[in-house]
């Protein structure tokens, strides 16, 4: 079973407003989202499910992924990126901060969600050496 980290692009043709969690009504614009996680008993199980829209809400990110028009995914593996430099590398990249405490209630974080703008999503692709994710759940 493979273990690692990874960045999820979700793209929000529309925005999104709602309750997310303990965090309350959330507001998201138009545009594409990356969330920052970590799956150290099953990479493959947590991202097939991250992607697929057969799931019941479990986590926060799981109501962009239902909501967003595609998402898409990154991983770090086999030399995985600790999920806190991975989150301070998009960040680094210019990716926005999107939402304060979201992903991040088990570390000390600002966020683990970011608004990607410009080319910042290809930037952090790049400098984390992330790989796509191919997956046969259709959407």
């Amino acid at each position: 079973m493979r273990k690692g980290t990874y960045v999820l692009a979700i793209l929000l043709r529309k925005p999104f407003e709602g309750r997310v969690g303990s965090l309350g009504p959330l507001f998201f614009g138009e545009g594409e989202y990356c969330y920052v996680g970590s799956a150290m008993n099953g990479l493959d199980q947590r991202i097939e499910r991250h992607i697929s829209r057969n799931k019941i809400v479990r986590w926060h990110i799981d109501r962009l992924t239902l909501f967003g028009d595609s998402v898409r995914a990154y991983e770090s593996y086999p030399d995985s990126i600790p999920e806190c430099d991975l989150a301070a590398m998009a960040r680094s990249c210019g990716m926005e901060p999107a939402a304060k405490g979201f992903g991040c209630s088990d570390c000390k974080c600002q966020t683990h969600l970011f608004k990607a703008v410009g080319d910042t999503l290809q930037r952090l692709v790049s400098e984390a050496g992330l790989r796509a994710y191919v997956s046969d759940v259709s959407r």
